[in-house]
């Protein structure tokens, strides 16, 4: 199945594509961004675009980002809903740099993949569940 996601790149910015056999979707850095350890800032990526109907987008940092850069993301993953649909809806990475760096234009720092949005969900309010136990959390680890 394919879908179409509108594209507004700003003037100079690298135009991705997907990869085939990825299911994630690299993103450029439009302009230099220089940390020093202890900052945060914004990755532009240099894009605004429309999702298709129904979707929204998770941007996560790519295997490499902690390796290349020393930044984390802020908020570990960023939910980007299909509102988020303007020129001026600029996509962007929040970033906490823990060393001094510098990401340079082209530099790919994120990746996002698109998909369904959550459908409407009810809570049915129970007296008991009646399931077996897992053994609470965190006991599925060593």
């Amino acid at each position: 199945m394919t879908e179409t996601i509108k594209i507004n790149y700003l003037p100079g910015a690298a135009h991705m594509n997907q990869e085939k056999n990825s299911d994630w979707v690299d993103c450029f850095a439009y302009e230099d961004v220089t940390l020093k350890k202890g900052e945060y800032g914004y990755v532009n990526l240099g894009f605004a675009c429309q999702l298709p109907e129904g979707y929204e987008a998770h941007l996560a940092p790519r295997s490499s980002t902690f390796k290349h850069f020393g930044v984390i993301q802020t908020n570990s993953t960023g939910i980007i809903d299909e509102s988020f649909a303007s020129d001026s809806d600029l996509w962007m990475m929040p970033v906490y740099a823990m060393r001094d760096t510098i990401i340079k234009k082209g530099e790919r720092p994120c990746q996002f993949r698109i998909m369904k949005k959550q459908p409407t969900i009810q809570f049915e309010e129970v007296d008991k569940l009646n399931n077996e136990t897992r053994g609470g959390f965190g006991s599925t680890g060593r």
